[in-house]
């Protein structure tokens, strides 16, 4: 079964402490931080903070199992190497394996897939050497397992892999046995959420929507897929959604009712099958 986590969009200004009572409601045992202002964890937090974070969630048990950045790799400005050093040395002292970034450049699409092949392959190196990946979500610009595959494959560098986002390849037209046969030698990291249908993003609770998320596991398990699976529960950009203590019992109800059967032999005394 693969392990559980939670995104804090879901809980957009909560302190740690809320972090760790939302964990304990249920099988979640890691966390992806959000990396913004107002947050627990923010770019240019000093040492000491970063420190104490780590601690605070080490303490309750809890895993930092990536940094939610929003660099946008392919956006048209000077530092966004810099930028992502920076998030990737965050990283590095908070223990967390990986920083999720965007792709972007809405702004300026001429260009957009070699800056983004370009800023990746020049932070590839720092990422090698402080043990932490870079991850490229199905966002944006790239909402596609292909357009992702495309870039990372043309990095070529192991410090650098994916997030599939289970939304958005869907509602780009793109199917989940697409999305994990393309995407599925880069995938380091999961979000699952669900939506009304591929025009609605507003957050339905996991398992009442559109979104074809048994399809999602199942390609995890044929891939063998041994990494982290989280609620990304956007709350922060819909506050009316509810609260991420409900979105958390539906989300462990669909990994449930989705875990693959046992494969090892049955207890004594009772058939294999059952």
């Amino acid at each position: 079964m693969n392990r559980r986590a939670f995104s804090t969009l879901g809980c957009p200004g909560s302190g740690l402490d809320e972090v760790v009572r939302l964990a304990r409601t249920g099988p979640c045992d890691g966390v992806e931080l959000r990396c913004a202002a107002g947050q627990p964890t923010y770019p240019g937090m000093p040492e000491t903070e970063a420190d104490a974070v780590a601690a605070h969630l080490t303490a309750a048990g809890l895993d930092i199992v990536c940094l939610a950045s929003y660099v946008q790799v392919a956006a048209d400005r000077a530092d966004v190497v810099e930028d992502l050093a920076g998030h990737l040395r965050l990283a590095a002292r908070l223990g967390a394996p990986s920083v999720r970034v965007f792709g972007g450049g809405a702004d300026q699409p001429e260009g957009r897939r070699d800056r983004a092949v370009r800023r990746l392959s020049q932070a590839a190196p720092l990422a090698a050497r402080l043990g932490v990946d870079v991850l490229l979500e199905t966002h944006d610009e790239f909402l596609t397992g292909e357009r992702v595959a495309d870039v990372i494959e043309a990095v070529g560098s192991p410090a650098v892999g994916s997030v599939w986002d289970a939304v958005n390849p869907w509602r780009a037209g793109e199917s989940p046995d697409r999305t994990a046969a393309v995407l599925g030698p880069w995938i380091r990291h999961v979000q699952l959420k669900d939506v009304a249908t591929p025009t609605d993003l507003r957050p339905v609770l996991p398992g009442h929507g559109d979104v074809p998320l048994a399809a999602v596991v199942e390609q995890l398990h044929r891939l063998g897929y041994q990494g982290w699976i989280s609620l990304e529960w956007e709350r922060a950009w819909y506050p009316e959604a509810a609260g991420l203590d409900q979105a958390l019992t539906a989300f462990h109800q669909v990994l449930d009712t989705l875990a693959p059967p046992p494969t090892g032999p049955a207890p004594s005394g009772r058939p294999a099958h059952l």
